[in-house]
């Protein structure tokens, strides 16, 4: 086996999501490691060569806007299902990272690739993102919670009403480890026609 196939299956089998409790508030990752990361994802396969995705970093100060942004949000259209302990969670979260990049969606102008394959094609970027970070040795974690699905928030990431919030991906330096990690058998995911 050659190395490079050695070191691919050891990153794919062994990275994991680090969630923002995990991560070490306060150690900031360097902007170059980011965009390395970054220019990682938009290698991504895309239909079209269409790119449709769309980053917005947020760091240093950036956090506090984007924890501000999603938690006074949140308040506004909550109405009657407010809950303090969400208000709190989605002020708190964005601070425990390093970096977090809004995964946005732009919608291709092609009519003959399907919305689901730009999504698609963000989602490759994503694993890309998770690959890279692992790779560097940081922690990583994709969330769509929050503000993901509100029209509302589109505005704030620079998207489009035809566009799409993917969610949100959280970067820095690992303080608690994730550990183990497990999948079913592949015979029981996987039909061989031959």
């Amino acid at each position: 086996m050659s190395e490079k196939i050695a070191i691919i299956n050891e990153l794919i089998r062994s990275r994991r999501s680090v969630f923002p409790d995990q991560l070490a508030a306060g150690q900031p990752v360097d902007d170059a490691v980011i965009r390395e990361v970054l220019t990682n994802a938009t290698w991504a396969p895309n239909h079209g060569k269409t790119e449709p995705w769309h980053f917005t970093v947020f760091s240093g100060a950036g956090l506090q806007k984007l924890a501000n942004f999603q938690a006074d949000l949140y308040k506004q259209e909550s109405g009657p299902n407010f809950k303090q302990i969400t208000y709190d969670k989605l002020l708190a979260n964005p601070l425990k990272a390093s970096h977090v990049i809004a995964l946005g969606m732009k919608r291709s102008a092609n009519p003959n690739i399907p919305e689901i394959e730009d999504i698609e094609a963000v989602a490759c970027a994503v694993q890309n993102i998770y690959l890279s970070v692992a790779a560097y040795g940081l922690g990583g974690y994709w969330t769509s919670g929050g503000v993901t699905y509100k029209p509302t928030a589109k505005a704030f990431f620079g998207l489009n009403e035809e566009d799409k919030l993917l969610g949100f991906f959280y970067i820095g330096h690992v303080a608690l480890p994730t550990t183990g990690g497990s999948r079913a058998p592949l015979e029981q995911k996987t039909t061989w026609v031959k």
